[in-house]
């Protein structure tokens, strides 16, 4: 691998999808990501056989080549100095987002609210584990003490790691969604803490008919509560907030545009949320997290067998963002998390992909892509896997991955288990199930169990005969 000649892999890319045909270039941690005139004049089998690429497909209004972590970096280093014409990454959004519609339009717009915000809640999650560890008594009770020992000020400053991010959850997403949807992004976290502030009653408290705690009454109809837990209210509070902003910006006169705009978009979206659309929108929320909980717990894992086969597939269409949502009205409404769990095992099967073409392959090229998107997979990242070789030699090996990550979210969700976060996969994923043993137990034993049924499945029925032939 240190001889490889990169600049000559990036020229035979070039080359292949067109220099003319290229609008503008950029990378991911795997991919590189090219905004080009016509993705249809691009010859893909001859792409493929271009060293060191492990796939490739078009999605998102980009036609993707998939390369391996560190490897793209270095190709994308050599495209840089041919002299291409590129777009700013402004500019390359407004042409993918021009061309996207309907479906496709409304999942980049999810992802592009929700990657911001999940190291923090993946980092949030982390700080519930181990609290869950280091404050439980049996643990505790190996060096001869208990949780009424630990001191007021330790519990305190230990809460405000675990309890501020979902106390402020709509803040963070109406920060993010601000930003998304083109407005001024310090507006978008005010509006977002205005939708926790506690001025208003606490939407679980009043939700809890032993708190003593009731909705304030405007005009003696309409019940006023906080709009904590709440995604769907915090993203429709950004997009009504942005749009206003920008149509005042154009007829606000400049010498009252400072103080007037912001003035205006904060007192009508801010009133529109809390006396109309936020306890709508709440109660949305809750009964979407209702079917979601009662497909996970349909009899004999059905629901999870179905939530863990079909979640690669929206993985490799790009809508799996739509989870996100849900997974963070979850967490913020339940405290946990049963659907990425669910969805986890499919990474799981991915390694047992791998590690069965490397076993089993007798090319030198399919070996290492194979090593590579195992390595990838490790840490969460998966489209090596699912480019490279599942949609690559036929749909076998896709299919034995599906049946086994449905196999292995079935058992989860008869066992039921969940993590108290999300956003970490496969290896960094059992850091959400420390806070109890019997969930990191289970979570691991299915884990180990997805990737021996993918792996022993796939060496006997998904190899297919080109890759047993040994290299000339």
């Amino acid at each position: 691998m240190e001889n490889v000649n990169y600049q000559d892999i990036a020229s035979q890319i070039v080359n292949i999808v067109g220099k003319d045909n290229i609008i503008s270039a950029t990378h991911c941690a795997t991919r590189l990501r090219l905004v080009v005139k016509d993705n249809e004049v691009i010859d893909k089998k001859q792409l493929e056989k271009v060293p060191l690429v492990k796939g490739t497909f078009f999605n998102a209004g980009q036609y993707q080549i998939i390369l391996g972590t560190g490897i793209v970096n270095k190709v994308y280093a050599e495209i840089e100095q041919m002299n291409l014409k590129t777009l700013s990454k402004q500019e390359q959004d407004a042409i993918i987002k021009g061309q996207q519609k309907g479906i496709k339009r409304l999942m980049r717009t999810l992802g592009d609210i929700f990657v911001p915000i999940i190291p923090v809640i993946a980092a949030t999650g982390l700080f519930l584990g181990l609290k869950g560890c280091v404050f439980n008594d049996n643990v505790l009770a190996l060096f001869g003490a208990d949780s009424s020992m630990i001191p007021a000020y330790i519990v305190t400053l230990v809460n405000v790691l675990t309890e501020t991010a979902f106390a402020f959850l709509p803040a963070i997403i109406c920060w993010s969604a601000y930003k998304v949807f083109g407005g001024m992004p310090v507006i978008g976290i005010v509006l977002g803490l205005m939708l926790v502030s506690p001025a208003l009653p606490n939407a679980y408290s009043v939700a809890d008919p032993n708190s003593g705690i009731g909705a304030v009454m405007a005009f003696g109809v309409i019940p006023v509560v906080g709009c904590q837990g709440s995604v769907l209210t915090a993203i429709l509070t950004a997009l009504i907030g942005a749009k206003l902003e920008k149509k005042l910006r154009k007829i606000m006169p400049n010498a009252l545009d400072l103080i007037m705009t912001p003035f205006l978009v904060m007192l009508v979206t801010f009133l529109a949320v809390i006396l109309g659309i936020g306890p709508v929108m709440h109660i949305v929320e809750l009964k979407l997290v209702q079917i979601v909980e009662l497909l996970i717990h349909i009899p004999f894992g059905i629901g999870g067998f179905v939530i863990g086969a079909t979640y690669p597939l929206l993985v490799i269409t790009g809508l799996h963002h739509t989870y996100t949502m849900i997974e963070t009205s979850l967490l913020a409404n339940t405290g946990f998390n049963p659907v990425i769990t669910l969805c986890a095992m499919y990474g799981f099967a991915n390694v047992g992909t791998c590690l069965a073409f490397f076993v089993k392959s007798k090319q030198e090229s399919v070996r290492q892509t194979a090593v590579g998107a195992m390595l990838s997979q490790l840490f969460g990242i998966s489209e090596p896997v699912l480019f490279g070789i599942q949609l690559r030699y036929n749909l076998r090996p896709l299919i034995i991955m599906l049946c086994s990550s449905g196999l292995g979210a079935a058992l989860l969700s008869i066992l039921n288990i969940q993590s108290n976060s999300y956003g970490l996969a496969v290896l960094p994923s059992y850091l959400m199930y420390i806070y109890e043993w019997r969930q990191l137990l289970w979570y691991f034993l299915v884990s180990i169990l997805s990737v021996a049924l993918c792996f022993t499945l796939t060496c006997m029925f998904g190899i297919p005969k080109e890759v047993l032939t040994a290299d000339e």
